[in-house]
């Protein structure tokens, strides 16, 4: 691989000088790192428990759930929740008040289906 990004104009392919390009990602890096800034620890356990435990139940999860097994109190489940929205980053619930999305993946409805290693499937948001 030669590290070459091509860019469309109208029917011709034009390379993209690697200085551009690489300062992009920077920039994009820099940005992502912002948007994250708000999270703690438990931001990013309560995060990843929800992405991962999603495809295993292929239902949405219940605060008490979440925090249960995270060992965390319900409040401070219930908080970080309704940072991660307000962030309108991560995951959502629905009108239930149970976390059915989690980006990447979703317990509601889409086109999109999610595969994994353990035959888990899911919808891809």
């Amino acid at each position: 691989m030669d590290n070459t990004i091509l860019k469309g104009l109208w029917k011709y392919l034009m390379p993209v000088p690697p200085f551009l390009w690489k300062r992009k990602i920077d920039q994009m890096a820099r940005k992502a790192e912002f948007r994250v800034k708000f999270m703690t620890d438990d931001h990013h356990r309560v995060r990843n428990f929800v992405v991962k435990t999603l495809p295993e139940s292929g239902k949405p999860l219940s605060l008490d759930k979440i925090a249960n097994d995270l060992d965390l109190a319900p409040k401070h489940v219930s908080n970080i929740i309704e940072e991660l929205e307000k962030n309108k980053f991560f995951l959502f619930r629905n009108k239930q008040g149970d976390v059915e999305w989690a980006y990447p993946v979703t317990t509601e409805k889409t086109p999109h289906k999610a595969y994994f290693p353990g035959n888990e499937n899911i919808y891809a948001a």
